[in-house]
């Protein structure tokens, strides 16, 4: 009964921590993209330029009592700023589930917090920033070797493979198509996912991320009335791919490789 509890305020405690640590990630996707620093000035409003007040930073709740609007300047604040925290929330509670509290969860729950900033900064401006994925493959090489029990060579092979399928088909596309239809930013980001999970989560992760692309961009293009030279990013659906072989993957690889 007693672990049961402990088990229950300890998910709680994910939860808070997941939703706190997702409002510096968007602090970090609105910097990073602005070439600023993460950790001065504290955190202001974009477009009036006043610090937010202590009670005003509140993840998802300070939202809502705001009605999405800044306190000074009543500018519309970004839905993105209360999905994000949401998402990381949820993350953090199902990771911790995964693993316990854990190094594991630890190292698992860094790498879900570097795709989200992906993701999310791809989306907004369309690039995947470099001082998160080349950092990231040799840090999620050193973690996944000495922490989630990834075989060296995996994950060596999974940052080569990775890298190095993704520059091969931008290479093909770009013979045949005369234009460029892969970013040197999806190639590295690729290569860190393959450094963290090895090369086997590779056929998964490039699968699901491009049904989704497929199903999204398909979707888009259907809803903005554009042709199939409307391009849609791909860092976001690598990024949910990878986030879905934690929780799938390994079944679904086994499935995959054997047959």
């Amino acid at each position: 009964m007693a672990s049961l509890i402990n088990n229950h305020l300890l998910s709680i405690f994910a939860v808070i921590v997941g939703a706190a640590l997702g409002s510096f990630l968007n602090v970090c996707i609105y910097r990073i993209a602005a070439g600023k620093s993460i950790v001065f000035p504290s955190s202001f409003c974009p477009n009036c330029g006043h610090p937010i007040r202590l009670y005003d930073n509140i993840p998802v709740i300070s939202y809502l009592i705001l009605r999405g609007r800044c306190r000074d300047c009543s500018e519309k604040i970004s839905l993105r700023y209360p999905v994000v925290e949401l998402i990381t929330a949820l993350l953090a509670l199902l990771l911790f589930r995964e693993y316990g509290l854990s190094l594991q969860f630890l190292s698992a729950f860094l790498f879900t917090c570097a795709l989200i900033i992906i993701a999310f900064i791809d989306i907004e401006h369309r690039i995947i920033p470099d001082v998160i994925t080349l950092p990231g493959i040799v840090l999620f090489f050193v973690l996944a070797v000495f922490l989630m029990d990834v075989p060296f060579l995996d994950s060596i092979f999974g940052i080569l493979i990775g890298g190095g399928c993704l520059y091969l088909i931008a290479v093909v596309y770009q013979l045949i198509r005369k234009r460029d239809g892969m970013g040197g930013g999806d190639i590295k980001l690729l290569a860190m996912i393959g450094a963290f999970w090895g090369w086997k989560s590779l056929l998964f992760v490039l699968l699901v991320s491009s049904l989704l692309g497929a199903i999204v961009g398909v979707s888009v293009m259907i809803y903005k009335g554009k042709d199939m030279k409307y391009a849609v990013p791909f860092g976001p659906f690598l990024s949910t791919a990878a986030v879905a072989y934690i929780f799938f993957g390994e079944n679904a690889t086994r499935f995959l490789y054997y047959y």
